[in-house]
Protein backbone atom coordinates (compact mmCIF):
# COMPACT_ATOMS: atom_id res chain seq x y z
CA UNK A 1 0.00 0.00 0.00
CA UNK A 2 0.89 3.41 -1.01
CA UNK A 3 1.77 5.77 2.15
CA UNK A 4 1.92 9.61 1.93
CA UNK A 5 3.26 9.74 5.46
CA UNK A 6 5.65 7.43 7.41
CA UNK A 7 5.90 5.57 3.73
CA UNK A 8 9.31 4.08 5.89
CA UNK A 9 7.78 2.21 8.57
CA UNK A 10 6.65 -0.55 6.42
CA UNK A 11 10.18 -1.86 6.28
CA UNK A 12 11.74 -0.63 10.19
CA UNK A 13 8.65 -3.46 10.90
CA UNK A 14 10.55 -6.24 9.03
CA UNK A 15 13.64 -5.77 10.31
CA UNK A 16 12.69 -4.78 14.35
CA UNK A 17 10.80 -5.13 17.00
CA UNK A 18 9.07 -1.44 17.32
CA UNK A 19 8.96 0.12 20.84
CA UNK A 20 4.99 2.08 21.78
CA UNK A 21 5.02 4.65 24.77
CA UNK A 22 3.41 4.29 27.61
CA UNK A 23 0.49 5.90 29.62
CA UNK A 24 -0.59 9.17 29.49
CA UNK A 25 -3.32 9.37 32.03
CA UNK A 26 -0.70 7.68 34.49
CA UNK A 27 1.51 10.57 33.92
CA UNK A 28 -0.68 13.06 33.88
CA UNK A 29 -1.37 11.97 37.49
CA UNK A 30 1.84 12.27 38.78
CA UNK A 31 1.47 16.05 38.33
CA UNK A 32 -1.09 16.28 40.63
CA UNK A 33 -2.56 19.06 39.06
CA UNK A 34 -6.38 21.33 40.35
CA UNK A 35 -9.15 22.08 38.30
CA UNK A 36 -7.08 25.35 37.91
CA UNK A 37 -4.70 23.53 36.06
CA UNK A 38 -7.05 22.35 33.87
CA UNK A 39 -9.50 25.03 33.47
CA UNK A 40 -6.27 27.35 32.30
CA UNK A 41 -7.12 31.18 31.88
CA UNK A 42 -9.66 30.77 29.05
CA UNK A 43 -11.79 27.99 30.70
CA UNK A 44 -12.16 29.99 34.36
CA UNK A 45 -15.53 30.53 33.68
CA UNK A 46 -17.13 27.27 32.26
CA UNK A 47 -20.00 25.70 33.91
CA UNK A 48 -19.15 22.69 35.06
CA UNK A 49 -16.00 20.92 36.45
CA UNK A 50 -13.33 20.06 33.83
CA UNK A 51 -10.48 17.89 36.27
CA UNK A 52 -9.70 14.58 34.63
CA UNK A 53 -10.53 15.71 30.70
CA UNK A 54 -7.36 14.81 30.22
CA UNK A 55 -7.63 16.57 26.66
CA UNK A 56 -7.92 19.78 28.16
CA UNK A 57 -4.73 19.77 29.16
CA UNK A 58 -3.42 20.25 25.84
CA UNK A 59 -4.93 23.33 25.48
CA UNK A 60 -4.13 24.51 28.88
CA UNK A 61 -1.23 23.05 30.07
CA UNK A 62 0.85 22.28 26.50
CA UNK A 63 3.76 22.33 28.70
CA UNK A 64 2.88 18.90 30.38
CA UNK A 65 1.63 17.24 27.91
CA UNK A 66 5.11 18.14 25.53
CA UNK A 67 7.10 16.85 28.70
CA UNK A 68 5.56 13.52 29.24
CA UNK A 69 5.86 13.17 25.00
CA UNK A 70 9.54 13.91 25.63
CA UNK A 71 10.49 11.74 28.39
CA UNK A 72 8.27 8.74 26.16
CA UNK A 73 10.86 9.67 23.55
CA UNK A 74 14.26 9.44 25.99
CA UNK A 75 13.44 6.04 27.50
CA UNK A 76 13.45 4.82 23.38
CA UNK A 77 9.66 5.19 22.18
CA UNK A 78 9.60 5.08 18.38
CA UNK A 79 6.47 5.90 18.13
CA UNK A 80 4.24 8.47 20.45
CA UNK A 81 0.37 8.50 20.61
CA UNK A 82 -1.25 11.87 21.01
CA UNK A 83 -3.22 13.33 24.44
CA UNK A 84 -6.32 12.60 21.88
CA UNK A 85 -8.14 9.43 23.38
CA UNK A 86 -10.80 11.29 24.28
CA UNK A 87 -10.57 13.89 21.90
CA UNK A 88 -13.80 13.65 20.09
CA UNK A 89 -17.18 15.49 20.16
CA UNK A 90 -19.05 12.53 21.82
CA UNK A 91 -16.91 12.15 24.22
CA UNK A 92 -16.10 16.09 25.01
CA UNK A 93 -19.84 16.77 25.33
CA UNK A 94 -19.72 14.85 28.74
CA UNK A 95 -18.00 18.38 29.84
CA UNK A 96 -19.97 20.44 27.65
CA UNK A 97 -17.00 21.14 25.34
CA UNK A 98 -17.73 19.33 22.14
CA UNK A 99 -16.86 22.70 19.79
CA UNK A 100 -13.29 22.18 21.19
CA UNK A 101 -12.71 19.18 19.79
CA UNK A 102 -11.41 19.48 16.58
CA UNK A 103 -8.87 22.14 18.12
CA UNK A 104 -7.98 19.45 20.61
CA UNK A 105 -6.74 16.96 17.83
CA UNK A 106 -4.69 19.72 15.91
CA UNK A 107 -2.63 21.00 19.24
CA UNK A 108 -2.00 17.25 20.36
CA UNK A 109 -1.05 16.30 17.13
CA UNK A 110 0.90 19.34 16.69
CA UNK A 111 2.83 19.12 20.25
CA UNK A 112 3.54 15.53 19.42
CA UNK A 113 5.16 16.46 16.25
CA UNK A 114 7.11 19.06 17.79
CA UNK A 115 8.96 16.61 20.38
CA UNK A 116 9.35 13.52 18.04
CA UNK A 117 11.20 15.79 15.30
CA UNK A 118 13.30 16.99 18.38
CA UNK A 119 14.15 13.50 18.64
CA UNK A 120 14.00 11.77 15.37
CA UNK A 121 17.45 10.72 13.68
CA UNK A 122 17.90 8.53 10.71
CA UNK A 123 18.92 5.36 12.42
CA UNK A 124 15.86 5.97 14.57
CA UNK A 125 13.03 7.75 12.77
CA UNK A 126 10.27 8.53 15.21
CA UNK A 127 6.93 8.53 14.51
CA UNK A 128 3.25 10.79 15.94
CA UNK A 129 0.35 8.26 16.02
CA UNK A 130 -3.07 10.08 16.10
CA UNK A 131 -4.86 8.60 19.07
CA UNK A 132 -8.46 7.67 18.09
CA UNK A 133 -9.89 5.92 21.63
CA UNK A 134 -13.33 4.72 21.86
CA UNK A 135 -16.37 6.81 23.24
CA UNK A 136 -18.27 7.02 26.28
CA UNK A 137 -21.30 5.77 23.92
CA UNK A 138 -21.51 2.56 22.05
CA UNK A 139 -23.22 1.68 18.57
CA UNK A 140 -23.93 -1.80 20.05
CA UNK A 141 -24.19 -1.88 23.81
CA UNK A 142 -27.67 -0.50 25.17
CA UNK A 143 -26.98 1.82 27.79
CA UNK A 144 -30.32 0.40 29.73
CA UNK A 145 -30.31 -2.75 31.12
CA UNK A 146 -33.87 -3.21 30.82
CA UNK A 147 -33.82 -2.47 27.13
CA UNK A 148 -31.10 -4.29 24.88
CA UNK A 149 -32.48 -2.60 21.68
CA UNK A 150 -31.85 1.15 23.11
CA UNK A 151 -28.73 2.89 21.74
CA UNK A 152 -28.06 6.73 22.75
CA UNK A 153 -25.60 7.25 19.33
CA UNK A 154 -25.63 6.73 16.27
CA UNK A 155 -23.67 5.15 13.34
CA UNK A 156 -22.99 8.26 11.55
CA UNK A 157 -22.64 10.79 14.81
CA UNK A 158 -19.72 8.14 15.62
CA UNK A 159 -18.31 8.48 12.07
CA UNK A 160 -19.07 12.63 12.30
CA UNK A 161 -16.92 12.42 15.20
CA UNK A 162 -14.66 10.22 14.23
CA UNK A 163 -13.91 12.00 10.49
CA UNK A 164 -13.27 15.42 12.59
CA UNK A 165 -10.65 13.91 14.73
CA UNK A 166 -8.77 12.47 12.56
CA UNK A 167 -8.94 15.46 10.08
CA UNK A 168 -7.29 17.38 13.11
CA UNK A 169 -4.67 15.05 13.60
CA UNK A 170 -3.68 15.13 9.94
CA UNK A 171 -3.65 18.51 9.93
CA UNK A 172 -1.20 19.25 13.13
CA UNK A 173 0.99 16.48 11.59
CA UNK A 174 0.30 12.61 12.75
CA UNK A 175 2.38 9.95 10.79
CA UNK A 176 -0.05 7.28 11.48
CA UNK A 177 -3.56 6.63 13.21
CA UNK A 178 -4.33 4.36 16.07
CA UNK A 179 -7.73 3.27 16.36
CA UNK A 180 -7.11 1.63 19.84
CA UNK A 181 -8.91 0.04 23.20
CA UNK A 182 -11.73 -1.48 20.81
CA UNK A 183 -14.16 -2.63 22.80
CA UNK A 184 -17.12 -2.49 20.62
CA UNK A 185 -16.48 -3.46 16.83
CA UNK A 186 -19.29 -1.28 15.37
CA UNK A 187 -17.82 1.75 17.07
CA UNK A 188 -14.36 0.68 15.47
CA UNK A 189 -15.81 0.79 11.69
CA UNK A 190 -17.47 4.16 12.01
CA UNK A 191 -13.53 5.07 12.96
CA UNK A 192 -12.33 3.40 10.39
CA UNK A 193 -15.03 4.44 7.70
CA UNK A 194 -14.28 7.51 8.43
CA UNK A 195 -10.39 7.84 8.32
CA UNK A 196 -11.09 5.69 4.28
CA UNK A 197 -13.40 9.01 3.37
CA UNK A 198 -10.74 11.01 5.18
CA UNK A 199 -8.24 9.50 2.85
CA UNK A 200 -10.67 9.61 -0.57
CA UNK A 201 -10.76 13.53 0.54
CA UNK A 202 -7.48 14.66 1.17
CA UNK A 203 -5.50 12.38 -0.94
CA UNK A 204 -3.37 11.57 1.88
CA UNK A 205 -3.04 7.73 2.85
CA UNK A 206 -2.02 7.27 6.49
CA UNK A 207 -0.80 3.74 8.00
CA UNK A 208 -3.41 2.76 9.95
CA UNK A 209 -3.13 0.51 13.61
CA UNK A 210 -6.02 -1.10 15.35
CA UNK A 211 -5.87 -2.36 18.80
CA UNK A 212 -8.56 -4.35 20.43
CA UNK A 213 -9.37 -4.93 24.32
CA UNK A 214 -10.55 -8.45 25.35
CA UNK A 215 -12.37 -7.49 28.78
CA UNK A 216 -12.15 -9.92 30.75
CA UNK A 217 -10.96 -14.13 30.57
CA UNK A 218 -13.68 -14.85 28.24
CA UNK A 219 -11.04 -14.11 25.52
CA UNK A 220 -13.86 -11.43 23.99
CA UNK A 221 -14.38 -8.36 23.39
CA UNK A 222 -17.47 -6.44 25.12
CA UNK A 223 -19.67 -6.06 22.27
CA UNK A 224 -18.92 -10.17 22.39
CA UNK A 225 -16.40 -10.98 19.72
CA UNK A 226 -13.67 -13.72 19.87
CA UNK A 227 -10.26 -12.08 19.13
CA UNK A 228 -10.03 -13.78 15.71
CA UNK A 229 -13.46 -13.06 14.67
CA UNK A 230 -12.77 -9.75 15.36
CA UNK A 231 -9.47 -9.47 13.48
CA UNK A 232 -12.01 -10.41 10.53
CA UNK A 233 -14.33 -8.47 11.03
CA UNK A 234 -12.36 -5.78 10.31
CA UNK A 235 -9.05 -7.03 8.12
CA UNK A 236 -10.61 -5.17 5.45
CA UNK A 237 -9.19 -1.74 6.50
CA UNK A 238 -5.50 -3.51 5.42
CA UNK A 239 -4.25 -2.18 8.75
CA UNK A 240 -0.42 -1.59 9.17
CA UNK A 241 -0.16 -3.42 12.72
CA UNK A 242 -3.19 -5.33 14.52
CA UNK A 243 -3.25 -6.44 18.03
CA UNK A 244 -4.63 -6.13 21.45
CA UNK A 245 -3.99 -3.42 25.05
CA UNK A 246 -5.31 -2.25 27.97
CA UNK A 247 -7.56 -4.52 30.29
CA UNK A 248 -5.55 -7.59 31.51
CA UNK A 249 -1.98 -7.45 32.26
CA UNK A 250 0.90 -8.88 29.41
CA UNK A 251 0.28 -12.45 31.30
CA UNK A 252 -3.41 -12.49 30.82
CA UNK A 253 -3.16 -11.02 27.03
CA UNK A 254 -0.22 -14.10 25.91
CA UNK A 255 -2.81 -17.03 25.38
CA UNK A 256 -4.94 -14.27 22.59
CA UNK A 257 -1.63 -12.90 21.01
CA UNK A 258 0.08 -16.69 20.82
CA UNK A 259 -3.46 -17.43 19.08
CA UNK A 260 -3.55 -14.69 16.46
CA UNK A 261 0.53 -14.61 15.74
CA UNK A 262 -0.35 -18.30 14.18
CA UNK A 263 -2.90 -17.04 11.28
CA UNK A 264 -2.74 -13.09 11.08
CA UNK A 265 -1.00 -12.07 7.91
CA UNK A 266 -0.38 -8.52 9.29
CA UNK A 267 2.06 -7.38 12.10
CA UNK A 268 0.66 -8.08 15.89
CA UNK A 269 0.83 -5.11 18.44
CA UNK A 270 0.84 -5.90 22.23
CA UNK A 271 0.75 -2.84 24.71
CA UNK A 272 -1.12 -4.39 27.78
CA UNK A 273 -1.57 -2.27 31.31
CA UNK A 274 0.86 -2.74 34.07
CA UNK A 275 -0.78 -5.73 35.64
CA UNK A 276 -4.02 -5.55 37.37
CA UNK A 277 -5.20 -2.43 39.33
CA UNK A 278 -3.82 -2.00 42.81
CA UNK A 279 -4.57 1.44 44.62
CA UNK A 280 -1.64 1.08 47.03
CA UNK A 281 1.00 1.34 44.05
CA UNK A 282 2.03 4.56 43.00
CA UNK A 283 1.36 3.89 39.24
CA UNK A 284 -2.36 2.21 40.42
CA UNK A 285 -1.21 -0.79 38.63
CA UNK A 286 0.71 -3.97 40.41
CA UNK A 287 3.70 -4.21 37.71
CA UNK A 288 7.68 -2.96 37.92
CA UNK A 289 9.23 -2.07 34.77
CA UNK A 290 11.24 -5.70 35.27
CA UNK A 291 8.30 -7.56 35.69
CA UNK A 292 5.77 -5.79 32.34
CA UNK A 293 8.62 -5.77 30.44
CA UNK A 294 9.75 -9.43 31.57
CA UNK A 295 6.94 -10.47 30.11
CA UNK A 296 6.83 -8.52 26.83
CA UNK A 297 10.65 -9.72 26.16
CA UNK A 298 9.32 -13.46 26.90
CA UNK A 299 7.06 -12.56 23.80
CA UNK A 300 9.32 -10.95 21.38
CA UNK A 301 11.96 -14.36 22.17
CA UNK A 302 8.40 -16.33 21.22
CA UNK A 303 7.97 -14.59 17.69
CA UNK A 304 5.05 -13.24 18.56
CA UNK A 305 5.06 -9.79 18.45
CA UNK A 306 6.21 -6.73 15.92
CA UNK A 307 5.22 -3.84 18.07
CA UNK A 308 5.45 -3.59 22.02
CA UNK A 309 4.75 -0.86 24.67
CA UNK A 310 1.93 0.17 27.53
CA UNK A 311 -1.07 0.83 28.56
CA UNK A 312 -2.29 2.36 31.79
CA UNK A 313 0.31 1.94 34.53
CA UNK A 314 2.92 2.33 32.59
CA UNK A 315 5.90 4.82 32.69
CA UNK A 316 8.66 5.78 30.97
CA UNK A 317 10.50 3.77 33.43
CA UNK A 318 8.34 0.68 32.10
CA UNK A 319 8.64 1.80 28.39
CA UNK A 320 12.56 1.82 28.64
CA UNK A 321 12.74 -1.40 30.11
CA UNK A 322 10.74 -2.71 27.65
CA UNK A 323 12.65 -0.83 25.00
CA UNK A 324 15.96 -2.70 25.92
CA UNK A 325 14.86 -6.03 26.60
CA UNK A 326 14.08 -6.49 23.14
CA UNK A 327 16.70 -4.40 21.48
CA UNK A 328 18.17 -7.21 18.64
CA UNK A 329 15.17 -9.28 18.80
CA UNK A 330 13.77 -10.51 15.30
CA UNK A 331 10.55 -9.34 14.91
CA UNK A 332 7.98 -12.09 14.31
CA UNK A 333 7.99 -13.65 11.16
CA UNK A 334 4.27 -12.49 8.58
CA UNK A 335 2.72 -16.12 7.82
CA UNK A 336 1.44 -17.04 4.26
CA UNK A 337 -1.38 -14.95 3.72
CA UNK A 338 -4.18 -17.69 3.45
Amino acid sequence: MQYTRAQNLPDILKNRIIVLDGAMGTMIQRYKLTEADYRGTRFVAHAIDVKGNNELLTLTRPDVISAIHGQYLEAGADIIETNTFGATTVAQDDYEMGELAYEMNVVAAQLARAECDKYSTPDKPRFVAGAIGPTPKTASISPNVNDPGERNVTFEQLRQAYYDQARGLMEGGADVFLVETIFDTLNAKAALFALEELFEDTGERLPVMISGTVTDASGRILSGQTVEAFWYSLRHAKPIMFGLNCALGADLMRPYIAELAKSWDCPISCYPTAGLPNPMSDTGFDETPEITSGFLKEFSTAGLVNLVGGCCGTTPEHIEAIADGVRGLAPRAMPHAH
